[in-house]
């Protein structure tokens, strides 16, 4: 499809731009305009919200959303929303947490194969086995795990909840799965014995504490903020340990000259955006999945209204269950 730049679509999208042009070269802007122009229209002609990831490109984060946020933040826009239609620019797991907390709404994920490597690691069966192994131990599943999953767990948690929902249980003992570092982490925080489970994200067990040192020697003074899914090296050699939204708020709370966000790429750039005084030091890693959500088939789907979501109900009883008790817990 032929998308073309004309001044109607450039006064249209000047505003945006203005917020995205420190990260967005300006004779990029025509490529990304038209299609941030046009998927604005279908949302209104469809009485549909866009919901994305942190983790989202900026052309999309700062374009065409409507709600962004981490995990956490988007279930519970899912979960109050009162828009007929959902696009999730983010992972399945994502497009999945959100037709469980509002069934009624036509829930869209531009492309099925953005899939996760953490969600992917674990099985029911997994679970069940586990449940097996332990008797009478509560079974918390992250958020970043798939419905079926989600299904056989007492409750859920996210990265930036985990220690309090591990702590409201009050247990000695509890099962977290699938992230293995997110889960041993928050054994070091609470005091409680987690059994784990040995699955990891792609993008965070990349990180090294080599590059955490290389970094404080390449620019003294810097702040390094770290995600709870690294490896245990990273997150002692980091000044702070967060979820996304921690992350963003703790940067915009102090304002550090220089800062490392030990996470996802275009998170940088979307923080950026807004606190302009402070420097982002790469490295990052890019997530491929979440990079297969793009500005054209956003359009597509809002246009075609696919790909849709669904969810078997026995499994979506059971795993609304659990969502649900992580957000009233």
């Amino acid at each position: 499809m032929d998308m073309h730049y004309s001044e109607a679509v450039r006064a249209r999208t000047a505003p945006i731009y203005q917020r995205v042009k420190r990260v967005i070269p300006e004779v990029e802007w025509p490529i990304h305009a038209p299609w941030v122009d046009a998927i604005n229209t279908l949302k209104r002609e469809r009485g549909a919200v866009i919901l994305a990831h942190n983790y989202q490109t900026p052309e999309i984060f700062h374009g065409v959303a409507d709600h962004v946020g981490d995990s956490l933040a988007l279930a519970r826009t899912a979960a109050e929303t009162d828009a007929e239609v959902i696009v999730m620019a983010g992972v399945r797991f994502m497009a999945e947490t959100a037709k469980l907390l509002a069934p009624e709404r036509t829930v869209l994920l531009p492309d099925i194969e953005a899939r996760c490597s953490l969600a992917a690691s674990i099985t029911p069966h997994d679970v069940r086995q586990l449940r097996h192994d332990n008797p009478d131990v509560p079974v918390i599943a992250y958020v970043n795990t798939t419905a079926s999953v989600k299904a056989m767990a007492d409750v859920c948690c996210t990265s930036s909840n985990a220690v309090w929902v591990v702590e409201s249980l009050g247990v000695d003992r509890v099962i977290m799965v699938p992230d293995q570092h997110l889960a041993e982490w928050v054994a070091e925080q609470t005091g409680v014995e987690i059994i784990t489970w040995e699955g990891e994200c792609d993008v965070h067990t990349r990180f090294s504490a080599d590059e955490i040192c290389a970094a404080r020697a390449e620019v003294p003074g810097i702040r390094i903020l770290a995600h709870p899914e690294c490896r245990d090296e990273v997150l002692q050699a980091a000044d702070f340990v967060g979820s996304t939204s921690q992350m963003i708020q703790h940067v915009q709370r102090e304002l550090p000259p220089q800062v490392m966000l030990v996470t996802e790429c275009s998170m940088s750039d979307n923080v950026s955006t807004e606190c302009p005084d402070v420097e982002f030091i790469r490295p990052c890693n890019l997530c491929s999945y979440m990079k297969r959500i793009t500005l054209r088939n956003i359009h597509d789907s809002l246009r075609d209204m696919r790909t849709e979501v669904h969810i078997g109900m026995a499994t979506a009883v059971q795993a609304r269950r659990a969502l649900e008790r992580m957000l009233t817990l």
